[in-house]
């Protein structure tokens, strides 16, 4: 339902990019696990690589579901196209992984 503002609202986003620095704001999405029905955010470094990433960031976060295991993520997608980290050594920026992306993937 749409909600009709009684005035002009001109206060910036809370949440823009230039707000976080170096860091980012990035939503990871586990698909098919009903135990993570939505997206959870994360603040991370730009120029973190992806390896570092899912290791320090996504691991624990899953870990939470007692079923998952770290070595079987698969098929990484930025928003709806394919994500090919490749040895994972490439920072989150040199993968196109941009300020609120949606990092999206599933296990075997």
């Amino acid at each position: 339902m749409a909600v009709k503002a009684l005035y002009e609202y001109k206060y910036p986003a809370a949440d823009r990019a230039e707000i976080f620095g170096e860091d980012q704001l990035l939503y990871v999405h586990w698909r098919g696990n009903p135990l993570f029905c939505s997206a959870a955010c994360f603040r991370a470094p730009q120029a973190m690589s992806f390896n570092d990433f899912v290791a320090e960031i996504v691991n624990p976060w899953a870990a939470s579901d007692p079923d998952f295991e770290p070595s079987s993520i698969t098929d990484w997608q930025l928003f709806d196209d394919a994500l090919d980290p490749g040895d994972g050594s490439a920072s989150l920026t040199e993968l196109g992984i941009g300020h609120k992306a949606l990092l999206k993937f599933t296990t075997a």
